[in-house]
């Protein structure tokens, strides 16, 4: 994929469909931005705003080639797997942020 399709695929995915499946199908994340960050944060291996500029938006754009090609292999990777996929990234998302995963 070029860079341009990776990006286009990137905001399809974490801006529509997987929140749109969250809601429908009650996974532990149903927003956008919650996406993001887990995507995010798993693409560089640690809190995304330690690694990428969060007052540059949209962050996601700050990743290189392979970042990106790696955020996008994730967002697909949930769309395929769901909600157990999920929780467990999103644990590791709230971990780098010391917070306690959520219940449910």
């Amino acid at each position: 994929m070029t860079r341009e399709q990776l990006l286009a695929r990137y905001r399809e995915l974490v801006l529509d469909r997987l929140p749109a499946r969250a809601r429908a199908e009650r996974w532990v994340v149903t927003s956008d931005h919650c996406f993001g960050r887990i995507v995010l944060d798993h693409a560089v291996g640690a809190r995304w705003y330690d690694v990428l500029d969060r007052r540059r938006s949209p962050a996601f754009t700050q990743l290189d080639d392979t970042g990106l090609a790696t955020a996008v292999a994730l967002a697909e990777r949930i769309d395929d797997e769901g909600d157990p996929l999920l929780r467990e990234l999103d644990r590791q998302s709230l971990a780098w942020r010391g917070k306690p995963a959520k219940g449910r």
